[in-house]
């Protein structure tokens, strides 16, 4: 039996919850139950766990399936196939093995990369599309240096080294200066650190070297939400009001005291935005 059969047998099954997703072992997560499906994509160095909190709140009324994309979290590195294109036919390939398209999807940064080519491309597969802290345009050139340095370091010594300098990136200073949340700070940077080297850095490399799909997403025709935290370094907000602006009807709030993982630094916030959204797209 395959992967991708005892996937689709185990779809709401945690045991065994891997799909062999393109010649590639993807770990994925499916909790919740209700007549719609939400898929989580998650960012750069993470992985599905960034939506804990988001899971927890929408699985009474919603499947909530998360996936780690390859080489992060629990799925398999991969030799090539890391990026966004590539993404984002992993990402129809999972929705199709599970047969739960059409369906809600949320990603975030580089989640977000891969949703906006999904609703693009393949926009009979969503219901609707969440961005949070993303942007459609092509790495900026100073950005490309300054993680080209850390990737390189990172690959050759250890994500542990640079996983001080990381940390700024992706947490806003609301999160990194509360000396209330330090057990969450030494949590995620222990997730950080503990990737796998080699799948991390290919990931790297995938967004570093992605082409902009500020012209493709215009031509999205789905119901679309655009989160931002207000103290994101990573995607400053003016790159989700150019999202807004270039998606007909697509809507836009932002997240305060957040910077770039907004799910797990505000994530009442997030929570209500996103429970708000879904329930005025199944009013419809």
């Amino acid at each position: 039996m395959t992967c991708a059969k005892m996937g689709r047998d185990n779809a709401k099954r945690t045991d065994m919850p891997y799909l062999d997703i393109r010649g590639t072992r993807i770990h994925y997560t499916d909790e919740g139950s209700g007549p719609e499906t939400v898929v989580f994509s998650h960012g750069l160095l993470m992985s599905g766990k960034m939506f804990e909190a988001q899971v927890e709140a929408l699985k009474p009324s919603y499947r909530c399936i998360t996936f780690d994309h390859r080489g992060q979290g629990q799925s398999a590195v991969a030799k090539d196939g890391y990026g966004m294109d590539a993404l984002t036919l992993d990402a129809k390939a999972l929705i199709e093995e599970l047969g739960v398209g059409p369906c809600h999807f949320v990603g975030l940064s580089m989640g977000g990369f891969v949703g906006m080519r999904l609703a693009a491309r393949y926009p009979g597969l969503l219901r609707s599309l969440t961005l949070i802290d993303t942007s459609a345009e092509a790495e900026p050139e100073a950005n490309q240096k300054r993680y080209g340095v850390l990737n390189f370091v990172a690959r050759w010594f250890g994500l542990g080294v640079v996983a001080g300098q990381v940390m700024p990136i992706m947490f806003g200073r609301s999160f990194m200066s509360d000396p209330a949340r330090a057990a969450e700070r030494k949590r995620w940077r222990s997730r950080i650190a503990g990737g796998d080297r080699i799948g991390i850095t290919r990931a790297v490399r995938g967004v570093i070297e992605r082409n902009s799909a500020a012209d493709e997403i215009k031509a999205i025709d789905l119901p679309v939400l655009v989160l931002v935290g207000d103290e994101d370094v990573a995607t400053v907000p003016e790159k989700s009001e150019q999202i807004r602006a270039a998606i007909a009807g697509s809507e836009m709030a932002t997240i305060a005291k957040a910077g770039h993982s907004s799910t797990v630094e505000q994530p009442d916030a997030v929570n209500a935005r996103l429970l708000g959204f879904l329930s005025r797209v199944s009013a419809r």
